[in-house]
């Protein structure tokens, strides 16, 4: 999907108005097999919206049917009509045309509430997660995610010096002024400066060159419109967790993933043209409505951050093997931070709504004594693609077949940035950085303590 590619192919899709995210001849076809992949996420209430999504599809298929029978019968009485006045026998088209308008009318009647039930029916898909993968273990909670490798780079003791948080460190070398962030924006805002803020470029543009090597940079909008944010799976059911701009209905992306997603929607793709691998820096805006009595401390969880996504559209037999590329790009690049680091397994408890598999990089903080969440890779199946209208054409064939998505966070700022002080502090107060962010630091090896 090179750039300047004609649209070609494209299908028109009302805005707002999304396919479903759930196959429904899979729904149809293997409702116990569905049933019981998504039991594995341990969530009555899903299972509870896939009974009343069964329910509202055998009504729609009832309905179909009738308003079908409907439609036949009209065309049959018109052709009546027409054979009864060419013989001359007015009386009895005119009672044959009123039959029509009769039966015309309740096709009508018909459709309108078919168009109910089937607004009904997707706003209860459009709550069902995805099917996880016969991959993800098994789990009821974050506690049951598995460690799949490592830890790397952890030394058996911290000394003191490194015990220090981030926060207490930052704010003593002038890098970090949460306190006139919070003047400017109000709480759960951060503000880098000096070298904090040269620190939190130079890791967004480590990431986008050690990428750059297969993924095309891209810079989208970072307001987007309802029918793109659902698109990804955070609407409806996370809408509290974004910021809307209500007057004119657009959204601050919580990720890049967002917009890249999109990119394609409504087209169809060639299946010569995948993978497509996409990655963008970007400032991500979460509410972080489930925060309360999580350590909001320094950089821990902030309502803006910056981040760096990459992404991939493949072909289904192309995912698994990109799922591991994205792993080891976004693990490669922490393991060059020299960071304490870990991979972990999200079980099937702990999936987001969207992923049929997702598997985690979490560092390691000795001063807020802390495993840290920075990386998230994940495989999405046909869940994303089939919501945002993201198809291709198998080479030779004429129909077309809905693609899959994964992607990874390359590389997310504010973790990073504060296991790097943690990490890097020394007995003075200063703080070493890593020799591959050397390039970046415009001459600095390392943040100085103030005299």
């Amino acid at each position: 999907m090179p750039p300047g590619r004609p649209i070609a192919g494209r299908r028109d899709r009302a805005e707002g108005y999304p396919r479903p995210v759930i196959d429904r001849r899979l729904l149809r076809t293997d409702p116990d097999g569905v049933r019981a992949a998504l039991a594995r996420r341990g969530s009555p209430e899903v299972l509870v919206q896939l009974d009343e999504v069964a329910a509202l599809d055998e009504r729609v298929r009832t309905i179909t049917a009738e308003r079908d029978d409907a439609r036949r019968r009209v065309n049959e009485l018109s052709k009546q009509v027409g054979q009864l006045r060419g013989a001359g026998d007015t009386d009895k088209a005119d009672l044959v045309a009123a039959e029509s308008r009769a039966v015309g009318d309740a096709e009508a009647a018909l459709a309108t509430v078919l168009a109910e039930v089937e607004q009904q029916e997707l706003a209860h898909l459009l709550r069902i997660p995805n099917l996880p993968s016969e991959l993800a273990p098994d789990g009821v909670s974050d506690a049951d995610n598995p460690i799949v490798k490592g830890p790397f780079n952890l030394p058996d003791a911290f000394p003191d010096h490194q015990r220090v948080p981030h926060w207490q460190t930052a704010t003593a070398l002038g890098i970090l002024d949460n306190e006139r962030a919070v003047k400017i924006s109000g709480a759960m805002f951060t503000m880098q400066r000096g070298l904090g803020a040269t620190l939190s470029r130079a890791l967004c543009q480590l990431a986008l060159d050690r990428n750059a090597d297969a993924f095309e940079e891209i810079r989208p909008p970072t307001l987007v419109t309802t029918a793109t944010l659902t698109a990804t799976g955070q609407l409806p059911k996370f809408a509290d967790d974004a910021f809307a701009v209500e007057r004119d209905d657009l959204w601050c992306i919580p990720t890049a993933e967002v917009p890249l997603t999109s990119i394609g929607a409504g087209e169809i793709l060639a299946e010569a043209e995948l993978p497509v691998r996409m990655m963008a820096a970007t400032s991500c805006y979460r509410r972080e409505a489930g925060s309360a009595g999580r350590d909001t401390r320094g950089m821990l969880r902030a309502h803006e951050f910056d981040k760096v996504e990459i992404l991939a559209y493949t072909t289904p037999e192309q995912a698994p093997a990109m799922l591991d590329e994205l792993l080891a790009r976004a693990e490669g690049t922490i393991a060059a931070l020299g960071l304490p680091y870990r991979i972990i397994e999200i079980c099937t408890g702990d999936l987001g709504q969207s992923h049929h598999r997702s598997i985690d990089i979490e560092v390691y903080a000795p001063g807020a004594d802390v495993w840290l969440e920075v990386s998230s890779v994940s495989w999405f199946s046909d869940y994303q693609a089939r919501r945002a209208d993201l198809r291709y054409r198998p080479t030779g064939q004429k129909g077309t077949v809905v693609l899959h998505t994964l992607n990874g966070s390359a590389l997310a700022v504010p973790r990073v940035w504060a296991a790097l002080i943690e990490n890097g502090r020394q007995p003075d107060g200063s703080v070493d950085l890593p020799e591959v962010l050397w390039p970046y630091l415009r001459g600095h090896r390392s943040i100085p303590a103030r005299g």
